[in-house]
């Protein structure tokens, strides 16, 4: 008795098709990440594929079903205010990546695109070191959730009707 009220939440949740956040459905073998991605992107992208995907990285090009290219990474600060004092009270940081992907024919899969994301954050003098710390968090956080947007817009391209019309 006490099992089954274990388990009808449980299946509850699955049959409304509830999953996971980084569960991505990608129909493809195996991915090559080219281009020019910074090496944290690079890696949360490879942890993307290989944790929320049933997809392998591919070392080699030639060996994958899909390649995505990094075409450009940015990472930017600028100033968002200052106190009453003229010091610096914020900042927004941002990343900007853009990328294409394309299968192993060459058809192009996902054209140029380009995912920009912001956050702002406190800043204050008094605790430069805690904020140097905070901002570095704040960026690992953004590469990985820019690493499950993109590989959700190659998987929203792949699977449209349009994508194999080309």
């Amino acid at each position: 008795m006490l099992g089954l009220f274990v388990r009808a939440p449980l299946g509850g949740i699955v049959a409304c098709g509830y999953r996971l956040r980084g569960m991505v459905d990608l129909p493809f073998k195996a991915i090559a990440i080219t281009g020019n991605p910074s090496p944290p992107l690079r890696a949360d992208l490879q942890t993307a594929i290989l944790t929320g995907t049933a997809t392998k990285v591919a070392i080699n090009p030639k060996d994958a079903d899909l390649t995505l290219e990094i075409t450009n990474d940015v990472n930017g600060r600028e100033i968002l205010a200052y106190n009453s004092n003229g010091q610096i009270s914020a900042y927004r940081l941002n990343i900007r990546v853009g990328f294409r992907a394309f299968d192993a024919a060459g058809a192009e899969v996902v054209p140029e695109s380009e995912i920009y994301m912001t956050r702002d954050m406190d800043f204050s003098t008094s605790t430069v070191l805690a904020t140097d710390v905070q901002t570095q968090q704040f960026l690992t956080l953004m590469r990985k959730d820019l690493s499950v947007q993109i590989l959700r817009r190659v998987a929203a391209a792949a699977n449209s009707p349009q994508a194999r019309s080309f």
